[in-house]
């Protein structure tokens, strides 16, 4: 398991992303707390990601941060399907 997020916040734009989509607060807390992936997108960005069976599919959710500021911030979360594109496997 990767480093969990301790201190964050949901953006304006991942309030509303979290909606259209479908995927509640309590799912994006638990993927920050417990992520089984953390990858750096760019300096300043990063994604934690989990698997989670949803209604009998596995998906990925993933949950981009902006850390390069207290507290950091949650700009967008989406969930996929498409494991195989996203998951890196351990080294």
């Amino acid at each position: 398991m990767a480093k969990p997020f301790d201190n964050w916040v949901l953006t304006p734009h991942a309030i509303v992303e979290m909606q259209r989509r479908g995927i509640d607060e309590q799912t994006v807390a638990h993927v920050l707390a417990q992520p089984e992936q953390r990858t750096s997108v760019r300096a300043g960005r990063e994604v934690a990601q989990s698997r989670m069976t949803i209604e009998g599919t596995v998906y990925i959710v993933r949950v981009f941060v902006d850390t390069d500021r207290v507290p950091a911030e949650v700009v967008t979360v989406y969930r996929t399907s498409k494991v195989a594109i996203y998951w890196r496997p351990s080294s």
